[in-house]
Order: structure tokens, then sequence, then C-alpha cells
């Protein structure tokens, strides 16, 4: 009979490999997700920029647009006293 205190040798052994299977694996583990952090970070970063490009051409669109609207208001307050001045010579 075998004595209560001994514990098998492949019971050992196989505790022995998965502690050295798991220690061997962190590395790569912890690579793999720093890669997949680093990753997604920049994924974000890029989506972010393309957003903020999107936003700001549409803003310098409309200050465009505000400032030709602006031009065409002189201009036609401008042609507008011409035309009256002309219309109207004693005012």
């Amino acid at each position: 009979m075998a004595d209560a205190l001994t514990v098998n040798p492949q019971v050992t052994d196989s505790v022995t490999q998965v502690n050295t299977k798991v220690v061997g694996e962190t590395p790569a583990m912890a690579m793999g997700n720093l890669l997949m952090s680093t990753s997604q970070a920049l994924g974000n970063a890029a989506h972010n920029a393309t957003a903020a490009q999107q936003q700001a051409a549409i803003t310098m669109q409309a200050a465009t647009v505000q400032g030709v609207n602006s031009l065409m208001s002189i201009g036609s307050s401008v042609i507008g006293r011409s035309a009256e001045s002309i219309i109207e010579p004693g005012a």
C-alpha cells in the first residue's frame, strides 16, 4: 500500500508542465495584448483625424459661402446707391 503523504510523480510532472507552459506563454500574451491595444489606439487616432478633416472642410466651406455672400451684398448696396444717385440726382 502506498504511503498517504507521497504524491504520484506523474501528478507532479503534470503540474510542473502546466506551470512551465503558463510562465512560457506570458511574454507572448503580454506582447499580443500590447499590439492589440496599440492597433486599437492607432485606429481611433486615424478615425478622429478623418472626422476632424471632414468637420474642418465643412467649416471652411461655410466660411467661404459667408464671405461670398458678404461680397455680393456689399456689391449690391454699392450698385443700388449708384443707381439711386443716377435716378434721383437731387437726392
